[in-house]
């Protein structure tokens, strides 16, 4: 195999971590889009995006003790509304942001359910900011990628359309609530 003229002179152990630096990274920035990533479901289990392909999806980094924390019910009556259509809301906690999500996956689980009857689909707690950002939150911030919703995550609830393709389509940020005319004008569009 061959990895390119600087990677050569190195013993074959060391070639084996280039090698595989390389398809970590590949795999990380050769994304094209939001599906090309797996992640845990808020169970434990692998959970692909790409499960997910012709599906529009309203992507949320959550938290449950936060000030926007209440948009779950917001979030839950757009998923009711619109599921059949092929909407679909994915969470994913993520305790970056005043430490509003500190709870155990089966914690926050359990709360979502009881307090907000959440049925959409939960995702385990990741990092949404930081040297710790996971993958998909690494292409979703991408300004490159992205470059009319890149840009770092501000606070918990911000929102990202994703299309039936798994391009990102708008990003709305956590002032906006979930039934506003803003975000339901934008998933009637692209369910269309």
């Amino acid at each position: 195999m061959q990895l390119g003229g600087t990677a050569e002179h190195l013993p074959m152990s060391m070639r084996k971590f280039v090698l595989a630096g390389m398809v970590m990274a590949t795999s990380l920035f050769g994304a094209s889009n939001a599906l090309d990533f797996t992640l845990n479901a808020i169970d434990g289990q692998p959970a692909p995006l790409a499960f997910y392909k012709g599906k529009v999806i309203l992507m949320v980094n959550v938290a449950s003790n936060c000030g926007f924390t209440p948009q779950y019910e917001g979030l839950e009556a757009l998923y009711r509304k619109y599921k059949n259509r092929g909407l679909v809301i994915l969470g994913f906690p993520a305790n970056n942001f005043g430490g509003q999500e500190p709870g155990t996956n089966e914690e926050i689980k359990t709360f979502c359910t009881r307090k907000y009857s959440v049925t959409f689909p939960m995702y385990g707690k990741i990092s949404v900011k930081g040297a710790d950002k996971a993958p998909l939150y690494q292409y979703l911030t991408d300004k490159q990628a992205n470059p009319a919703t890149g840009g770092e995550i501000q606070w918990n609830f911000t929102k990202f359309l994703v299309g039936r393709d798994g391009k990102v389509i708008t990003r709305f940020e956590s002032a906006i609530e979930p039934g506003s005319a803003e975000v339901t004008s934008a998933i009637e569009k692209a369910l269309k």
